[in-house]
């Protein structure tokens, strides 16, 4: 079931044919050049084939989407999270008649869709600061967990592309608003609650933007307020707490998810830990010593770069920089906080934390980023 005849090995093909063409059709809107584009599409592509080559070897989610979309194909219902990325992959095998190769060829544009926006908003944002600061951003953008884990057929490679879109909107929403609508629908499609917590970063940060009138502030400040009531309702739906009454029903949630997916390598107690332990964990674990494979191992590596970046990034904010690049840095601090506040009290294993994290780090990357690149270039001019 999972193998390829020699027609969908062609059709695999012609997938990373359209899918670079859709990275040099765009790449004039994210400002990248033809070479550079292609390099971050081909990158992503590379380790789109190790994830599906493990995968193949090993298991994972992704041959589950693929078996339900070959096995009850139209019957799967359409709807949000698994069910919406079981729906979409149906699409692929019984309308396109595509392998799992292919799906994931597919999927592997999406993610290397959000990787362009990404490397685009870091390049932008380093483009006056000195080597040390564009090497550093660049070595984030050719991290192998960042493309890894955005490019097998799933939830990741769509919540990724969601996140970097949202991030590159940030930088003139008004400029860009239907590409944030589209970053939320997407995120929507596959992680509700992700995207209901993206719609009410979008509200509180529009209401106290001091750059905007009152009448801006109270006209789509209250259109973002009306949207937040209506999504936030149906993502906790989406998340397991559609019936909870009281703030003692959703602490009884919290300790329960504290407890699933526990087990096996990847699995961590964090029930005892505090909210700066927990946050922590999620973000910079496991650590080298915490490997138990060679993918952990990797993994570690790239962990400890990000632990580095966020080092001299909070020094750089203790100091005041100024960012190099104006955007809407109160929405992605919102975003990025609340999604990291939630998703660490409630994320008992590493293995997924690895994976789930990419849809708010590039929020943080980038604003420890901008602030690194400006601290650097006034230092720079003492010189």
């Amino acid at each position: 079931m999972l193998s390829s005849s020699p027609f969908q090995i062609i059709g695999a093909f012609l997938v990373f044919l359209f899918g670079l063409f859709i990275i040099w059709g765009i790449r004039t809107y994210f400002k990248s050049t033809l070479t550079r584009s292609s390099l971050v599409y081909i990158w992503h592509t590379l380790l789109c084939l190790v994830y599906f080559w493990y995968v193949f070897e090993k298991g994972g989610d992704a041959i589950g989407y693929f078996v339900r979309a070959t096995v009850y194909g139209y019957d799967n219902k359409i709807g949000f999270g698994t069910v919406g990325v079981d729906y979409l992959t149906t699409l692929l095998v019984q309308g396109l008649g595509l392998s799992f190769l292919g799906c994931f060829l597919v999927f592997n544009i999406f993610g290397a869709i959000g990787l362009l926006a990404f490397d685009s908003i870091l390049r932008q944002t380093t483009k006056d600061s000195s080597l040390r600061i564009k090497r550093l951003a660049s070595l984030i953008i050719f991290l192998p967990s960042v493309s890894f884990w955005s490019s097998a057929v799933g939830k990741d490679s769509i919540s990724f592309m969601a996140t970097c879109l949202a991030l590159w909107a940030a930088i003139n929403f008004k400029r860009h608003i239907f590409l944030f609508m589209f970053s939320v629908l997407a995120m929507v499609l596959v992680r509700p609650h992700i995207g209901g917590i993206m719609i009410a970063a979008f509200a509180l940060a529009f209401i106290f933007d001091k750059h905007a009138s009152i009448f801006q502030r109270i006209s789509i400040g209250s259109i973002a307020v009306i949207a937040t009531g209506i999504a936030i309702p149906f993502a906790l739906q989406y998340a397991g707490l559609g019936g909870a009454g009281n703030t003692a029903d959703v602490q009884a949630y919290i300790e329960g998810r504290q407890g699933y997916n526990t087990e096996g390598g990847g699995g961590v107690d964090i029930r005892s830990m505090s909210l700066p332990m927990q946050m922590f964990t999620y973000l910079f674990r496991p650590l080298p010593f915490e490997a138990n494979s060679v993918f952990a191992l990797a993994a570690s590596i790239d962990n400890i770069i990000l632990l580095y970046l966020f080092i001299i990034g909070s020094r750089a904010l203790l100091k005041k920089a100024k960012p190099s690049l104006q955007v809407n840095r109160a929405f992605l601090w919102i975003y990025a906080f609340m999604t990291l506040i939630i998703l660490s009290m409630t994320t008992a294993n590493l293995g997924i934390a690895m994976r789930q994290k990419w849809m708010f780090a590039p929020m943080f990357i980038f604003l420890l980023i901008s602030v690194i690149g400006s601290h650097s270039m006034k230092d720079k001019d003492r010189l």
